[in-house]
């Protein structure tokens, strides 16, 4: 069976087309995870995505997680409230096709564990890994400076996901419909659901 995807490819060009969202209510920090850890990126995918059909990384040997992660140019933000692991975002400095494109950061994933929804982070996240994204040459010496921070999203994802980034001044550019198999979601563990 088979089902009709649509995929929406978002950009900003400049700096100043980010437009932060407040901060949330919640004791939130966000912090970046400066030590590749396979363990770890695992989780945050596995438990931000199982309700939503990330699969595709779920195959990934720990050699397969070890070297995307030790690319330079790759970094993980992760959102904690009091503590807690909330979100993450991904951000990579590469072309649309994951070639070199100089100056080009894509924001590959980004999302908050179900529990942790509906409670303002996720715009708060995302205005913080844009900003990252586009300051990402500083960390980075031998990265040209970033001119262009692009995502995209599509009809799996999360209800409020392509408005959170049109609320941020991302831009449309490009629209796909494709058929897709139909994959039973892995998660989230039975009773992770927001309360």
């Amino acid at each position: 069976m088979s089902l009709t995807v649509t995929t929406w490819s978002l950009e900003q060009t400049s700096p100043a087309d980010l437009l932060p969202a407040a901060a949330p209510d919640a004791e939130v920090r966000i912090v970046r995870a400066e030590v590749p850890s396979p363990e770890f990126s695992r989780f945050l995918y596995a438990s931000v995505g199982g309700d939503i059909s990330w699969t595709d990384r779920l195959s990934y040997t720990y050699a397969q997680w070890r070297k995307l992660l030790e690319r330079p140019g790759v970094e993980t933000w992760v959102a904690y409230d009091r503590g807690t692991p909330a979100g993450y975002v991904e951000l990579a400095a590469r072309g649309e096709q994951g070639d070199a494109a100089p100056g080009v950061v894509e924001i590959v994933y980004f999302g908050l564990l179900p529990a942790f929804r509906g409670r303002r982070i996720g715009g708060h996240l995302l205005s913080y890994g844009v900003a990252r994204a586009w300051d990402l040459a500083e960390r980075w010496p031998g990265l040209a400076p970033t001119e262009r921070v692009w995502l995209h999203t599509c009809s799996k994802d999360g209800e409020h996901a392509m408005d959170n980034y049109l609320r941020r001044g991302f831009k449309l550019f490009d629209t796909k419909v494709e058929q897709e198999p139909e994959v039973t979601p892995p998660g989230p563990w039975p009773g992770a659901e927001r309360d």
